[in-house]
């Protein structure tokens, strides 16, 4: 009991020294740069790492990866359906995808990680109208239907009397990103004996502005993301924990751990409808429809092994 209590006195006096040199020498600028959580770098352009140790302990520079899905068999699936589902991030369940960010989640929202992926090539975006990955878009494209296309406003000048004119681009609001469109799989695995859920793609939803009024007239996806060939370079953001900041889930494992709130909005069917656009569907009855759906979706698993 001495010789454990004198080793534990030891060890401790160990790691007391070992803090006390750390902190004694002063980290330069490129040790905080590489020692922020993610290793790409900003994704906001007016967002700036501390030139200094922003914090009272030295955190370990993470490299995370996402771990490889299990294969699944055709043989072994007994059961299969394609979901497409709606994340609201303006419910409280959501906000992760609205957080403005830090050093570790990458310095700016959701959307603003998936584009900063993409103008470096680490994404690759297809048509916001080709959830089947068939139409890839160029940077210059998604540029366009970020921000729009270049305008012309001619400029009244009282003083010299004369019209100018000004070459003007929007800037894109990432707050106008309100929603997310998910693709995803149901398949019932024989050989694990359960369901595996795999999520095919993601699309952020834009809200479509009137320019007098600023009302919402309508929504519209921007981009599909394929989301396997995505899920590295998402497991290097963190998402942001409210009720503990050290315990921070990467954006990889918020998806596939499905820490998020959803809605289905539409199941594979022959005509390819959304549940809203069946015919005699108004908003409440898809709303209903929606939860029955998730409901069965939920029992086919405790169906499979009930004979």
């Amino acid at each position: 009991m001495i010789i454990l209590r004198s080793y534990k006195i030891a060890a401790s006096a160990v790691l007391l020294l070992a803090s006390a040199a750390s902190f004694a020498q002063a980290p330069n600028i490129t040790d905080q740069a590489l020692s922020s959580g993610a290793p790409t770098g900003a994704v906001n352009e007016t967002w700036k790492p501390s030139l200094v140790t922003d914090g009272v302990y030295d955190r370990v520079p993470r490299a995370a990866q996402a771990l490889s899905w299990q294969p699944v068999r055709e043989a072994d699936v007994m059961w299969r359906k394609r979901v497409w589902r709606e994340i609201n991030t303006l419910e409280k369940q959501n906000l992760a995808f609205r957080y403005p960010g830090d050093e570790y989640t990458g310095g700016g929202y959701f959307i603003e990680i998936l584009l900063h992926a993409i103008k470096n090539g680490q994404i690759k975006a297809y048509s916001n109208f080709d959830d089947r990955f068939t139409q890839p878009l160029s940077t210059e494209q998604i540029e366009e239907i970020v921000r729009g296309t270049v305008d012309t406003t001619e400029v009244y000048d009282p003083t010299t009397n004369t019209v100018q004119y000004v070459v003007t681009q929007k800037d894109f609001d990432p707050d106008g990103v309100t929603k997310y469109r998910v693709k995803e799989d149901w398949i019932f695995d024989r050989n694990l004996g359960r369901m595996v859920v795999r999520i095919i793609g993601i699309a952020p939803v834009q809200d479509i502005r009137d320019p007098l009024s600023n009302e919402v007239r309508g929504q519209s996806a921007l981009f599909w993301v394929y989301y396997p060939d995505a899920r590295n370079t998402l497991a290097q953001y963190e998402v942001f924990n409210p009720e503990n900041d050290v315990q921070r889930l990467t954006w990889d494992d918020f998806l596939e751990g499905r820490f998020f709130s959803s809605r289905i909005i539409k199941v594979s069917n022959p005509f390819d409808q959304y549940i809203q656009g069946l015919p005699g569907m108004n908003a409440m009855d898809a709303l209903y429809e929606s939860q029955r759906t998730t409901e069965m979706l939920f029992n086919k698993e405790h169906d499979m092994w009930v004979y």
